[in-house]
């Protein structure tokens, strides 16, 4: 005995479409996953130290942009290489204390920690 399927080729696609979706999406997130291999990162108490890979890049061919705990590094138009990465920490960098060299091909980023201010306040019991 032999069965088919009976429903249209339009719906049986619409089926197996978020299936091929979420394949493409793992795929695409292990090939940026290998990509940001060439990041390393330590931590201490005070500051985060994050070290790329970025041969052939000038320092005046790369913009590092920080907006609260996300850090963002992008070569600029004429460099001869393309890179562009984005990072999430998991505590927001204090600018103030942060910097960063390029020194043979390695972007090391030592970004300094922000410390919540402690605005707990005792109240007196009447």
């Amino acid at each position: 005995m032999f069965f088919a399927t009976t429903t249209p080729a339009s719906f049986r696609h619409s089926l197996h479409s978020p299936v091929a979706r979420s394949l493409e999406r793992f795929l695409s997130e292990a090939q940026l996953t290998s990509q940001q291999k060439s990041c390393a990162m330590e931590q201490d108490e005070k500051f985060y130290i994050l070290s790329f890979d970025v041969p052939g890049i000038a320092k005046d061919q790369l913009t590092i942009a920080i907006e609260g705990s996300i850090v963002r590094i992008e070569s600029q138009q004429g460099a001869p290489r393309h890179y562009k990465s984005a990072y999430e920490l998991p505590q927001e960098i204090d600018i103030g204390s942060s910097e960063a060299k390029l020194e043979n091909g390695v972007l090391t980023l030592k970004l300094g920690k922000h410390v919540p201010v402690n605005r707990v306040t005792s109240l007196q019991i009447n």
